[in-house]
Order: C-alpha cells, then structure tokens, then sequence
C-alpha cells in the first residue's frame, strides 16, 4: 500500500432550509485526519440536533490514526460512544431521539465509506457518479424486494422513514463499502435535503464544474431555489493528482 496519499481539498456547508426553524444537521470536515462526515438529527424540536451534534463532537476526537484499520477502528469506537450518550439522553427526556450518518474515511490510498439511515455517498469517477451508500429506508427495501417501482418510490408517503440510526438502539447497525482511491474521484456527502430538490446529474455536473467551496454553495443555492424543504448539508471531496497544490492528504504515520 501506498504510504503517499493523493492531495485533496474539501469543503462543507450546512442551511437549516426554508422551511424549517432549526438546523438539525450537523458536519465535520477534518482532512488533517481523513474524516468527513454528515448527520441529520431527528427526535423532535431541538432534540435531533443534540443527537447529531454528539457524533460529530465524538468524530472529532478521532485524532491523527497509525493506519486506514486505525482509523476505522477509532472511527467506530467514537460511533459506539455517541450511540451511549444518544440512548442516555433520549432516556432523561423520555423520547426517541437519534440521528443518520454518513462517513468518508480516506488513508494510505484507501477510502471506506460507512452508513446509518438515509444520509449518503456519492463517488463520482471518470465522469461517471454513482452512489455509493444505500439507503436505510422503508421505501427502499420494498424497491429491493421488487414490490414498489422507482417511479412509485418517489412518492411514497412512507418514502422519508428510515429503518436505521444511531441512538435508537443500544446496538449499531451501519453498512459499509471501501475501495482504492484514484486521481480525480470526487466524493459528496449530504443529508436527504440535497436528494430530495437535487438530481444525481445535477449533483455531478456542479461537483465537477468547480470548487469544493464553490460546488457545495452552488448546490445549497439550487436547493434553496426550489424550496429547501428539510435541513440541507453538504460536504464535498476532491482528490488531486499530486499536481494541484492540493492539501497533502493523511499517509500512515511513522513508528
């Protein structure tokens, strides 16, 4: 592997919305650490955002990892407390409170992605984006088990609730996919209220057309043209190809 990681630049946004009075979504961008991250909290009148501020708060203390299974391992152990302060809380109130997430971890030239609920990752590569998580919702197992149609899914009116989150069980359960990093790829993270005014292309041609500053405000302003329904956020990733002058990604660390 790869001691060498590509450079990158990254950059994040969060809106509470036109609609909405809170902003429950919550971000982290650490590349000094090879960790992005979207949360989208749920539970009620502010109850959503202490749960999504708790994994961020958590996430941030990952500090600088020794290898890419380091990483993931510190990655799920600061999951893990957050689920336990999550529960706790929701306890003291006596409510459900929780929050999806969505993660990019990147290191020695590999990259993992790892889930809960309908927050996603996209990878696009060669001109080409694909999604990379897959949603944990209602409306999404019935697709998988061939019983609704794509163009039925899209107005479900169970299509917003999520089968999977952290801190609504003492368990976790988060899905994951890893692969190599190549030059070029661009990954973007939101919360469903990018998805829901914003198609996969549109998200394409905006992430390659530009920035990561400038592509993540550009897309928080088509969102917000069309309504802004939900909490929007939106972090986005470019990997360089070492001839950029791009931030000089995390390599392992030495000793």
């Amino acid at each position: 592997m790869n001691n060498v990681a590509l450079p990158f630049e990254s950059f994040g946004v969060s809106h509470r919305g036109c609609v909405r009075e809170l902003n429950e979504d919550s971000y982290l961008v650490e590349p000094e650490t090879g960790l992005w991250v979207v949360a989208d909290g749920m539970g009620g009148h502010d109850a959503g955002e202490v749960a999504s501020a708790s994994i961020v708060d958590h996430l941030a203390t990952i500090g600088i990892a020794s290898s890419a299974p380091d990483l993931r391992a510190r990655f799920e152990d600061r999951l893990s407390r957050a689920n336990a302060e999550i529960r706790r809380i929701s306890q003291s109130r006596g409510v459900t409170i929780g929050s999806t997430v969505a993660a990019l971890l990147a290191m020695d030239g590999r990259f993992a992605c790892l889930w809960a609920g309908d927050s996603r990752v996209y990878l696009i590569r060669n001109g080409s984006i694909s999604q990379i998580s897959k949603d944990h919702t209602e409306v999404q197992e019935l697709l998988d088990k061939g019983m609704i149609s794509a163009a039925e899914a899209l107005a479900w009116p169970r299509r917003n609730v999520i089968t999977h989150a952290v801190g609504v069980s003492d368990e976790i359960v988060i899905d994951f996919q890893q692969g190599e990093i190549m030059p070029g790829d661009i990954f973007v993270l939101s919360t469903d209220g990018l998805t829901a005014h914003v198609t996969d292309t549109e998200i394409e041609a905006a992430a390659v057309s530009a920035t990561p500053q400038a592509a993540c405000e550009n897309l928080l302003q088509m969102v917000l043209a069309r309504g802004g329904t939900d909490n929007v956020t939106i972090v986005l990733v470019k990997i360089g190809d070492g001839r950029n002058g791009a931030y000089p990604g995390p390599s392992r660390a030495e000793g």
